[in-house]
């Protein structure tokens, strides 16, 4: 399991290298890609550092504010829109 918090690893999905935002809280662990739908822009400022503000994820680069439980823009450039989740299980091994 990654730390509690936010933090960002690299995965490929369908034969492509993509950057995933991971969010674990407790036992509970989400991930989406590390894509503003504003833009198309990494979320991140630095390579695996975030912004939180109110307990929300703020795009660095135009300031767009995702609540973190579905990850669902709820102000800026992309109001209404969602990052988009991609599924991750955690192996024991």
């Amino acid at each position: 399991m990654p730390p509690e918090g936010l933090s960002e690893t690299e995965v490929e999905i369908d034969g492509e290298p993509q950057s995933l935002v991971l969010r674990r809280h407790g036992d509970v662990l989400k991930a989406w890609l590390n894509v503003c739908p504003h833009a198309g822009r990494r979320l991140d400022w630095a390579p695996g550092r975030f912004l939180v503000d109110q307990g929300r994820l703020v795009c660095a680069a135009h300031g767009a504010s995702f609540e973190m439980e579905r990850g669902e823009c709820v102000a800026g450039p992309c109001k209404g829109a969602s990052l988009v989740a991609v599924a991750v299980t955690v192996d024991a091994a």
